[in-house]
């Protein structure tokens, strides 16, 4: 196995085990190390400290081990093991009435650079760097004799995700069986699973416990979907007895989605609208139009405004830009719910924006909840990077 040597001191938060190596903290390379391939990491004084997939970039070694094991199936099945124990301990992997979870967080599963998720008998298996890449056959062969007969179907899906510099020519398709069966079920309710051409894998699983939370909100009220993607959060307000539910996308793949999904769980319930419309527009746009609805839940869930750091001053004046527009718009003794998936954005980041949002539009709010990414998708201790979800449940006067 090729080595890499640290540069002097930079070894300590290795031995704080956190998980990830950057390019400045290495000294030098073995001759010959191809990107992708698994190495040894050593101090400047040659003590082993670390086993990782190597990749060309900032983060140059993601840690597998800080432990000297070879990297094998017998290692990803014993990874997974824990990690499907770990479902189990949550309860979201032996429920009838739910058989959707995330079963591999990258780092918070100490499997970095690698998601798996579960929609009944298919896992979506998803490389976010170019080793995981390259053991994707070892990583399906261990999920299978791990899983046993719960899965009989493995779909690869990383076109998107892989660094494109790598240049892997990589395609989506299945590593095991080829079921066109995507129907799953999430707390009792069924959903259409488009891994194929959908987002990250299909669905959203990490909003499943906050779509649960505004279930208990939904009675009586009028609600309003932004971002609403495959339309979770709206088929848990019509379960929860909303007046109204309105759903919108600037994607009409997704409006056709959620439509799809609606009619699953609500068959020709006329409570239920979808737009295909940009959400700036449709938030200017309520009450200009006599009989038009008011809302008095708002759900603002939209995609990533910040990838890097370098994106994160415009994507706080995108949030606050988007939460004040909710706030102007919403009815006294409305709710809303707001969230940020973007990593780079902190949760106070995310709080003063909706804080500056709340005062520009001059309205009185309480918070009700602080919300998070669920349980299935654990954070290392040791890597507080992986807190990417955070949200905000709010009261408007």
């Amino acid at each position: 196995m090729k080595r890499i040597y640290l540069k002097r001191g930079k070894e300590e938060s290795l031995r704080r085990f956190h998980p990830w190596i950057f390019s400045g903290a290495i000294a030098r390379t073995d001759d010959g190390i191809e990107e992708g391939e698994v190495v040894e990491v050593l101090t400047a004084d040659k003590e082993y400290i670390a086993t990782g997939h190597f990749q060309i970039g900032s983060i140059m070694v993601r840690v597998l081990s800080f432990d000297n094991e070879t990297i094998d199936q017998k290692f990803y099945e014993h990874r997974l093991a824990v990690a499907l124990d770990v479902r189990r301990c949550i309860g979201v992997a032996n429920r009838t009435n739910n058989n959707t979870y995330r079963l591999v967080h990258g780092e918070g599963d100490n499997l970095p650079g690698l998601v798996i998720d579960i929609y009944d008998k298919t896992a979506v298996m998803q490389a976010h760097s170019v080793g995981m890449h390259m053991d994707r056959n070892i990583v399906a062969e261990a999920l299978k004799s791990v899983m046993h007969d719960s899965i009989e179907n493995i779909f690869y899906k990383s076109e998107t995700t892989l660094p494109f510099k790598a240049e892997l020519g990589q395609e989506n398709g299945f590593l095991l069986g080829g079921s066109k069966e995507d129907v799953a079920i999430e707390n009792g309710l069924k959903f259409h699973v488009d891994w194929l051409r959908g987002q990250k894998t299909g669905f959203f699983v990490d909003q499943r416990d906050n779509r649960s939370l505004l279930e208990r909100y939904s009675n009586g009220r009028t609600v309003l979907n932004m971002f609403c993607y495959t339309g979770g959060f709206s088929f848990y307000a019509m379960r929860g007895g909303a007046k109204l539910v309105h759903s919108v996308d600037s994607s009409q793949k997704a409006i056709d989605l959620t439509n799809a999904n609606v009619k699953l769980n609500f068959p020709d319930d006329p409570r239920h609208e979808a737009f295909a419309e940009d959400a700036f527009k449709f938030l200017d746009n309520i009450g200009q139009q006599p009989g038009s609805p008011t809302y008095d839940l708002i759900i603002l869930d939209p995609p990533a405004f910040a990838k890097h750091k370098d994106a994160l001053r415009n994507a706080l004046k995108g949030y606050t830009r988007l939460n004040q527009k909710a706030f102007e718009k919403i009815t006294p003794g409305g709710i809303i719910f707001t969230f940020s998936c973007s990593q780079v954005v902190t949760k106070d980041n995310f709080r003063n924006a909706v804080f500056t949002a709340a005062a520009m539009a001059g309205r009185k709010v309480r918070i009700l909840h602080q919300l998070h990414q669920p349980a299935d998708h654990p954070i290392n201790i040791y890597h507080p990077e992986g807190e990417y979800l955070k949200g905000l449940v709010l009261y408007v006067e």
